[in-house]
């Protein structure tokens, strides 16, 4: 079975994320979706609120395991027995930072394998930080998440359209 890592803070998921899980599942058997808990970030939803929003995203689809992971994306690789990490990039600004932590990250595992998923062009601006912006002058946000998040940020929040 050939499975791949798809990490990130995801705070909150959106449909750029979700694109991405779509694409790995379309050539590994596994897609492994890590929430990380980034220390250099002050995360709006906690990583057991974030793990539950995309769970209940994949609540169907038996080939996505959700895991919470606070270390070293080299460590989880060697965890899920895969070198295969996903990437989705907007830009070329995403490119950039993605391809400087492959290199680190690669120092670290010298078989891990990156694969970048190019985002679609309708979804190139959205991002967790414009979904929180939303939330913060509450402004309608759901079309930049997939509809379980959007659900849950409205039972959460009390907001969203």
């Amino acid at each position: 079975m050939k499975k791949c890592v798809f990490a990130g803070t995801f705070d909150p998921f959106t449909v750029g994320h979700l694109d991405t899980v779509e694409k790995s599942l379309k050539v590994f058997d596994e897609t492994v979706v890590a929430v990380s808990e980034n220390k250099k970030k002050a995360c709006l939803f906690s990583a057991k609120e974030r793990k539950e929003m995309i769970e209940a995203v994949f609540a169907e689809q038996k080939r996505v395991k959700v895991v919470v992971w606070d270390g070293v994306i080299a460590d989880l690789l060697k965890k899920e027995s895969t070198p295969f990490y996903v990437r989705g990039v907007r830009n070329a600004v995403d490119f950039e930072y993605e391809t400087n932590d492959f290199y680190a990250s690669r120092d670290l595992d010298e078989t891990m394998i990156t694969l970048y998923f190019p985002a679609e062009k309708q979804d190139l601006y959205i991002s967790s930080t414009l979904v929180k912006n939303c939330i913060a002058f509450q402004k309608p946000f759901d079309r930049y998440v997939p509809e379980a998040v959007a659900r849950y940020l409205q039972k959460r929040l009390g907001a969203g359209k």
